[in-house]
């Protein structure tokens, strides 16, 4: 890295900093610092650069190899960086946009401090410039504060003004209500509803459907970010069958609630006064209509969109629905390639290919190990194609190829079957429930209404969620 920056010196340069490197009681910058050090700070490409580089006259410094551009005149590159700057805010507030705002360089917009909102709705455009020259747009958001803003005002439209509320007017009225017997009112009011609604469970599993996808000042429930740091793994699981299906059902809920159908999720993690209509009146007033069978898919969306990865949720949840993986998931190369332990590819090539050729194949490097289960899973070269083959870890329950341990799924399996199992052992038995795995299995769970290993129904239910 070093030696490709000091293809950008002059002579000079490259003479000044041999003489640092000889100087011992001298600094000689390095990698990144060498190349801020050649360029009078920052170093900008000119990829960031939203003007004409040729017609600007600039002076521009490249590597040896040619890969490379930088701007010798920061100085003037903002001049120039800037008034491109200011001519796309106007061409953004001319589109119709309600303001769009430029972030310098010394501060940074943090998406958790805004909200994804409409053009139509008031969002705004947030140009964010980098030290580097870099220009990251931000299109559609408002700060959270003016986002809960403006849902709570057109909530107190559709669900009645704030008890607590002022009654507007340019001189301050004695309210009619002490604030004491203001709260007195709350709470006896407050006791009856919530004592009335035990007689109507219908309503209240419309409201906490409400609940749970608006949120509210006591309810906070966020959907699984399902962060991975690797592009290869988003890519992976945005392809997989089963988040096309989940996907797909996702779009019919948010038809059903007449939500954004451009919404990553239906549920918003607010405050009860979330954007786009995500408020618990409103949200209550379109489930109200719906039949219990479509309200309890929809309360299965919103479950699955806020079920934590890697838990022993997910491990009690697989075991009792009698999940195949087979069925929502094969073997990619982006999983191939993650694969480094020998011992444990040897174990998956015998149970793809059989132990005969894993016996042959034993002092192999992982490299061709990979290679052959690949063919077999492929069924290349006249070899029969496995199918349906699920690794270990992956299969419900899951299992490991050593002893040795670290398996994160096996782990959870083991607390989620602990606890599952603590009340059957305390009541002596749970009813006539059908349980899951071998009679013998000292972790069976009980699973109502399916035996072990039958996916079928789950399987039916989403394929017929499809074709219709």
């Amino acid at each position: 890295m070093t030696i490709r920056h000091l293809t950008l010196a002059s002579r000079s340069q490259q003479k000044s900093w041999l003489m640092l490197v000889d100087d011992p009681d001298a600094y000689a910058p390095r990698g990144h610092s060498l190349k801020s050090w050649l360029l009078g700070g920052a170093s900008i490409s000119t990829r960031h650069a939203l003007f004409d580089v040729e017609g600007s006259g600039l002076t521009v410094v490249t590597d040896l190899f040619g890969e490379d551009a930088y701007f010798a005149e920061g100085v003037t590159f903002w001049a120039l960086q800037n008034a491109a700057i200011e001519a796309r805010r106007v061409a953004y507030i001319e589109a119709g946009w309600a303001d769009a705002v430029v972030i310098p360089p010394d501060e940074h917009f943090h998406a958790w401090e805004y909200e994804k909102t409409a053009k139509r709705k008031g969002g705004r455009v947030y140009l964010d410039v980098r030290g580097n020259g870099e220009v990251v747009v931000h299109e559609g958001y408002l700060s959270r504060k003016e986002a809960a803003r403006l849902a709570k005002s057109r909530n107190a439209g559709q669900c009645g003004e704030d008890e607590h509320g002022s009654g507007g007017g340019t001189s301050p009225v004695r309210a009619e209500l002490t604030s004491l017997t203001q709260t007195y009112v709350d709470l006896h009011r407050h006791a009856a509803v919530r004592t009335e609604l035990l007689g109507s469970p219908a309503l209240a599993l419309r409201l906490v459907v409400a609940h749970a996808i608006a949120g509210s000042a006591l309810w906070r429930v966020r959907p699984e970010p399902q962060s991975v740091k690797s592009d290869a793994v988003r890519q992976s699981l945005d392809e997989s069958r089963a988040e096309a299906v989940f996907d797909a059902r996702r779009r019919e809920v948010l038809g059903s609630l007449r939500l954004d159908a451009e919404d990553a999720t239906v549920t918003s993690s607010g405050y009860g006064y979330g954007a786009a209509g995500r408020n618990i009146c409103e949200l209550l007033a379109r489930l109200v209509p719906l039949p219990d069978a479509e309200v309890l898919d929809i309360l299965a969306l919103v479950m699955g969109e806020t079920l934590a990865a890697g838990t022993p949720e997910i491990e009690a949840l697989g075991t009792m629905l009698g999940l195949s993986m087979a069925h929502w998931w094969e073997a990619d190369e982006v999983f191939l390639e993650g694969l480094r332990d020998r011992e444990v590819l040897l174990a998956m090539l015998a149970e793809v290919a059989g132990e005969q050729i894993a016996a042959a194949n034993a002092r192999e490097t992982s490299k061709t190990l990979k290679a052959i289960i690949r063919a077999h899973l492929a069924g290349e070269g006249g070899r029969t194609k496995k199918e349906g083959w699920v690794p270990r870890w992956m299969a419900f329950p899951p299992s490991a190829y050593t002893s040795r341990g670290g398996v994160g799924t096996v782990d959870a399996h083991v607390r989620a079957m602990a606890l599952l199992n603590e009340p059957k052992e305390a009541a002596g038995e749970i009813g006539a429930a059908e349980v899951v795995g071998p009679s013998d299995d000292p972790l069976a769970v009980p699973v109502p209404g399916g035996a072990a290993g039958d996916d079928s129904s789950a399987l039916d239910q989403s394929n017929a969620r499809q074709a219709a």
